[in-house]
C-alpha cells in the first residue's frame, strides 16, 4: 500500500459508496489520508467506524436516502451497484436508478466532483487485436456493461447542464496479480488504483473524462492519450507476472468468443441468467 499519493490536497468530506465490496474496502484503507472525514457507505455490513470514518448504510435505489448522504460531501468515489453480470432488475435498480439518484442528490446538495467506477465491459465487444480509445463508440458485452455506458452518458449530461465534474474509470483486472493471460492487458494494480483515483479527484479540471484503469502493461488494448490532463502515471506493470501467467495458459482458444473479445468471460454470460 502507498503511504499516500504525492498530493497535498484535502477533502473536507469524501464519500465512498460500495464500500464494504472488494474494492471498496481495499480504498477504504487507501482513502482517508486524502480527507478530514471519509463517510463510507453500502447496503452490506461497514463493520466499525475507524478515526474520521461516518457510517452510512445507503440504498443507491432510495432516492431520498441518498439525498442525505450527500449532504456536506465535497467529493465522491461511486463504487457502489452491481459488479458483474447479472439479471436486468437488480442491474436496474442499482446501477442506472441509483446513479440517477447519486447525481440529483450531488447537484441538489452541491457536491462537483465525482469519481465513477466505470468499466472495461463498456468496450467489451471490441475484439482483442483491436487497439481503442477513449472517444470510440461504446460496445457492451451484457446488461452490466450497458449499465456503465449509461452512467457514462448520464455523467456527460450532468456536466453539460449543472457543471458537475466526473471522472469515469473503465476499471479493468483490479486484482493484487493477474490471473490469466487476457489479464495482462486489462491489469491495474491496487497501488496503480489508488494513483487513479487520487489523480482523478485532484486534478485541477476534468470536465466529463473517461479513461481506462489499467497499469503501464506491456500487451495494451487501450489508448488513454485523451484522459492525459488527469495526470494519471501508472508506476506497475503485469510484465512480472508475465512468465508464470503463460506458463500457466500456454494455449489459446481462437473459436472461444472469451478469447476474441476484449471483456473476456463476460461476453459469454447469457444476461438473464
Amino acid at each position: 500500500m502507498l503511504k499516500s499519493h504525492a498530493t497535498p490536497l484535502t477533502f473536507p468530506r469524501l464519500l465512498l459508496t460500495g464500500a464494504a465490496g472488494q474494492l471498496g474496502t481495499e480504498l477504504r484503507k487507501r482513502l482517508k489520508p486524502y480527507c478530514r472525514v471519509l463517510r463510507v457507505s453500502d447496503q452490506q455490513d461497514l463493520g466499525q467506524a475507524q478515526a474520521g470514518e461516518e457510517l452510512m448504510p445507503t440504498d443507491l435505489a432510495n432516492a431520498a436516502d441518498m439525498q442525505n448522504l450527500l449532504k456536506q460531501v465535497d467529493a465522491v468515489v461511486h463504487l457502489g451497484g452491481i459488479s458483474t453480470e447479472q439479471a436486468w432488475e437488480p442491474i436496474l435498480a442499482s446501477n442506472i436508478v441509483g446513479m440517477v439518484n447519486l447525481y440529483e442528490a450531488a447537484r441538489l446538495q452541491g457536491t462537483k466532483r465525482i469519481v465513477f467506477a466505470s468499466s472495461n465491459h463498456v468496450t467489451g465487444f471490441y475484439r482483442q487485436d483491436q487497439v481503442i480509445d477513449t472517444k470510440m463508440p461504446p460496445k457492451p458485452d451484457g446488461f452490466y456493461g450497458v449499465s456503465k455506458a449509461f452512467g457514462e452518458d448520464l455523467a456527460e449530461m450532468y456536466w453539460a447542464r449543472w457543471g458537475i465534474e466526473t471522472v469515469s474509470v473503465r476499471i479493468g483486472s483490479a486484482l493484487p496479480a493477474p490471473k490469466d493471460r487476457r489479464m495482462l492487458a486489462t491489469w491495474i494494480s491496487l497501488d496503480d488504483l489508488e494513483r487513479l483515483v487520487v489523480s482523478a479527484l485532484t486534478a485541477p479540471i476534468v470536465g466529463h473524462t473517461i479513461i481506462f484503469g489499467m497499469s503501464d502493461n506491456q500487451t495494451s488494448w487501450w489508448d488513454n492519450t485523451h484522459a492525459k490532463h488527469i495526470g494519471y502515471r501508472p508506476q506497475d506493470s503485469s510484465d512480472v507476472f508475465r512468465a508464470e501467467v503463460e506458463a500457466k495458459q500456454s494455449h489459446i482458444d481462437l473459436q472461444d468468443n472469451a478469447a476474441i473479445y476484449q471483456g473476456g468471460g463476460f461476453v459469454k454470460v447469457a444476461p438473464h441468467g
